[in-house]
């Protein structure tokens, strides 16, 4: 059978041009489906920047909906005696801390030696250390240890309670240890560094041995001894740094008003920038025509609906009652707006009554925690927005199917026109060439006659 480029050949006629308009007639089947295949997946795409604005205000909802985020406070610290970091236990108040003393680590430092890398140990023998909360596991020193041996030795096998080193003090080297914890407690007292040498090895100078003590200090007039100069329990819920011993500081613990504020302000513009998601998703465009992804959609409706019921509806209890309250209202547009003054003088005046307002007496009983429920049922496992997704994507889904199908069925139909247009221009070839003989037979026989 002819290929499509030898239509047309046999009969003279324009078939391969007659075939490409029927294949772009047939095709314009398709345009509907695409168009529609085109509409459900901005639909799903639309749907996913609404979810993901619906959350972000769910999770400033939730935020507010924890008592804990109005019990947050602020460290402020003046003077140089100490650093402080409070937790959620600490409590409002002010203090004044003096620092006597830091406290220090102790050392020991051995006899001095003429050399560190030769051996100075004959046999193996066992390095003690007496502290003064007791004697510590013995360091085992190996047969023909240097005392760098000693050192790597001590630093090895001793838990790290003790950090040794080697200094040359220009006459000869010595073997200094090191408390790693501070405190009078954790003090080197003595060692038997000189027994364990070998009998011929000498030894010169005495060994210095400089005790650790405990930082010494008060608070607000009470005196605390401490063996480290990180002090956890003197103040409730507040770590004091020890930092300079004759020094004095103020630490002053006060309610954090500017972060309960910041909660408060972002639960707000996150509202707002959920409303301004869902005016753009839903625009209409009278000059073009256009209109966005979910115009007219009707779960697009119900979330608003749910918004704007959920947003104003009533806190029950003796406090406040409803957003304008506390300063914030709905505006015309649809988008909350705060005055910054009212809020302001709530935060710093009325934390206890905000908190319960936001949070109330139960997961679901303050302004947040009811949002913050109606929230899960619209963007939640199974919720409303979930099922109009699911919907989407099946018809969707049906629609890629359907466009397959029909696409199949055109190249079908436009094949069986080119078997066509193909037998009838060989049938047509076919009676050109009779009619041209018979043509030529007449003339010969008008001829004869």
């Amino acid at each position: 059978m002819a290929a499509i480029t030898s239509l047309g050949i046999g009969s003279g006629l324009d078939l391969n041009g007659l075939l490409d308009q029927l294949k772009e007639a047939e095709q314009a089947k398709l345009e509907p489906i695409a168009q529609q295949i085109q509409s459900e997946d901005t639909k799903i795409s639309a749907y996913g920047q609404l979810k993901s604005a619906l959350e972000q205000f769910q999770n400033s909802a939730q935020a507010l909906n924890d008592g804990s985020s109005f019990e947050s406070l602020t460290t402020n610290v003046e003077g140089s005696a100490v650093g402080a970091v409070s937790s959620n236990e600490a409590q409002p108040g002010q203090y004044e801390v003096q620092v006597g003393q830091l406290a220090t680590a102790s050392s020991l430092v051995t006899e001095r030696l003429e050399t560190a890398d030769e051996s100075i140990v004959t046999g193996e023998q066992s390095l003690t250390f007496t502290l003064a909360d007791g004697a510590m596991d013995p360091i085992t020193i190996a047969d023909g240890s240097s005392l760098e041996d000693m050192r790597d030795a001590i630093n090895q096998q001793s838990d790290g309670r003790l950090s040794a080193s080697i200094i040359n003090d220009g006459e000869g080297y010595r073997l200094a240890v090191n408390s790693t914890e501070t405190g009078a407690d954790a003090s080197i007292q003595s060692t038997n560094f000189s027994g364990i040498l070998a009998g011929d090895v000498q030894t010169t100078d005495a060994q210095v041995v400089q005790a650790g003590q405990d930082a010494e200090f008060n608070v607000n007039g009470i005196d605390i001894v401490s063996p480290t100069n990180q002090v956890e329990g003197a103040i409730q819920g507040i770590t004091l740094n020890l930092s300079e011993a004759g020094a004095t500081s103020t630490v002053s613990v006060e309610q954090d008003s500017e972060a309960i504020r910041e909660q408060v302000t972002a639960f707000v513009d996150d509202f707002n920038t959920l409303k301004d998601t869902i005016t753009s998703l839903t625009a209409f465009d009278e000059e073009t025509g256009q209109a966005a992804g979910l115009n007219a959609d009707a779960t697009t409706r119900a979330v608003e609906r749910e918004l704007r019921q959920t947003i104003s509806s009533v806190v029950g209890g003796d406090g406040f009652s409803v957003l304008s309250d506390i300063g914030i209202s709905l505006q015309v547009d649809g988008k909350l707006e705060i005055d910054e003054d009212k809020l302001d003088s709530i935060v710093a005046n009325q934390p206890d009554q905000l908190a319960s307002f936001f949070a109330g007496d139960s997961e679901e009983g303050g302004m947040a925690g009811q949002i913050a429920t109606s929230l899960e049922s619209l963007v939640g496992t199974g919720g409303r927005l979930e099922s109009a997704v699911d919907s989407s994507e099946r018809r969707y889904a049906s629609l890629e199917e359907r466009f397959t199908t029909t696409e199949s069925r055109i190249e079908q139909t436009v094949d069986r026109y080119r078997t066509q247009f193909q037998a009838m221009d060989s049938m047509v070839a076919q009676m050109n060439s009779t009619s041209a003989y018979l043509t030529q037979q007449f003339a010969v026989l008008d001829q004869q006659s």
